[in-house]
């Protein structure tokens, strides 16, 4: 083999090397910002691990709003199960008892949610397509359905 064909298949040797680090770079950053969605019965039915960044969506439980200062405390179901939620910070003006949210946020030891984040639906008839998913195979039915056969990514008019 001669000199020059030595350093080539060096340099293709380097080049592939550098690919494969870059790769395994990119594919590291993009599972720590890869976040799953969970209704209250998938983090019972999976045993979601504490301390996973997820998202949790359903409904805000009825009579579960509970305000202390700058954190409120409240229950998030899907008909079958509930998961409790406690999020520091203000909430949006949509936020309300009986309609839809998406959280985003880790699950505490103890079996609590503990929110970063909180989304509201943005009208009385859109509800975010994983959760309108999760409270159909929950079995709210009539909700669920509706928000499906509508399309999710346009907002309804009344």
């Amino acid at each position: 083999m001669t000199r020059r064909s030595r350093r080539r298949l060096q340099a293709l040797g380097l080049g592939m090397l550098g690919l494969g680090v870059a790769v395994a770079l990119a594919l590291t950053a993009f599972r720590d910002n890869l976040v799953f969605f969970y209704s209250p019965s998938d983090i019972v039915a999976n045993h979601i691990h504490p301390g996973r960044t997820f998202r949790l969506g359903g409904m805000v439980e009825k009579g579960s709003v509970k305000h202390e200062g700058d954190t409120t405390e409240f229950k998030v179901t899907d008909m079958a199960q509930t998961v409790d939620v406690t999020y520091r910070g203000q909430l949006p003006d949509l936020f309300r008892e009986g309609q839809g949210v998406v959280t985003e946020g880790t699950l505490e030891p103890n079996g609590a949610f503990l929110a970063k984040e909180v989304l509201a639906k943005h009208d009385e008839k859109y509800m975010p397509p994983e959760v309108a998913k999760a409270l159909k195979r929950a079995g709210e039915q009539q909700h669920a359905t509706s928000t499906l056969a509508e399309s999710p990514s346009e907002p309804l008019t009344q």
